[in-house]
């Protein structure tokens, strides 16, 4: 069995260093790539895509809303136009940052609020962010979650001719619907690297998670999804690689997945 882990990375700005980019790359397979509009900036986002490719590690995009402030966790009303532009920019910008190091994209994901702002009933918001990843390069991987919004998206990739593969949070709670519960709220984030890599094990053997209500959910991802700005995040990545490696998973690029 093949399962890819990823982190969000590059999301220093200048002097100012946020995660543990460095350290991350030696347990992950898949990088998403902050893009300047929540979080990095030209110079950060290329030594990123240069730690990468030094590691292995393949790149994807990491946009968000241009919200340096809130990083990217407000939500913002924009229209379908607005939301294809502002991530066809920096998808584009990401793009020729890592051509210029002899690379191409792998993937395109959305961070923050940009990531959840769409469900059934604005249908345009996910239409335009699928046409933004199908104008940037249809060859490109978009990793969802599972419940309403990820469902929406896929069933738009779909229609666009986009490759889907399905992303699990290692450290993120979900709830009933599969969706991710608030970071305002209690046991949001899970920091403890035993319990993430546990819910990882049981989700990649048993097809199942715990929600926060306590329930049995089926799930089956096939990326594993690691936040970079958390206090025990390479702890986290790491002790989920061994244990997967342990458990005879072999750990690659989202690309080998497809």
């Amino acid at each position: 069995m093949k399962i890819d882990i990823s982190a969000d990375v590059g999301e220093s700005f200048g002097r100012w260093k946020l995660g543990f980019d460095e350290e991350l790359m030696e347990y992950i397979s898949s990088a998403n790539v902050a893009c300047g509009f929540h979080a990095g900036e030209p110079m950060v986002m290329r030594h990123t895509v240069k730690l990468a490719q030094k590691h292995g590690v393949k790149i994807g995009t990491h946009v968000g809303f241009p919200d340096l402030m809130g990083f990217g966790r407000r939500l913002m009303a924009l229209s379908p136009e607005e939301y294809l532009n502002y991530s066809l920019y920096q998808g584009g910008a990401l793009q020729a940052i890592a051509r210029a190091e002899g690379e191409e994209l792998q993937h395109f994901t959305w961070h923050g609020s940009a990531g959840t702002s769409f469900n059934s009933d604005n249908e345009e918001i996910a239409r335009a962010g699928i046409a933004a990843v199908a104008q940037l390069d249809k060859e490109l991987i978009v990793p969802l979650i599972y419940g309403p919004k990820g469902d929406l998206m896929a069933r738009e990739a779909a229609k666009a001719g986009l490759k889907v593969v399905r992303k699990f949070f290692a450290d993120r709670a979900l709830d009933a619907s599969g969706m991710l519960i608030s970071r305002k709220k209690a046991g949001a984030v899970i920091t403890d690297p035993e319990e993430c890599a546990d819910r990882v094990l049981r989700m990649v053997t048993e097809g199942k998670v715990t929600t926060i209500e306590g329930k049995e959910m089926d799930v089956s991802g096939q990326t594993v999804m690691v936040h970079g700005d958390t206090s025990s995040a390479v702890k986290v990545a790491q002790t989920i690689r061994k244990r997967l490696e342990t458990a005879g998973v072999q750990v690659v690029p989202m690309r080998e997945l497809i």
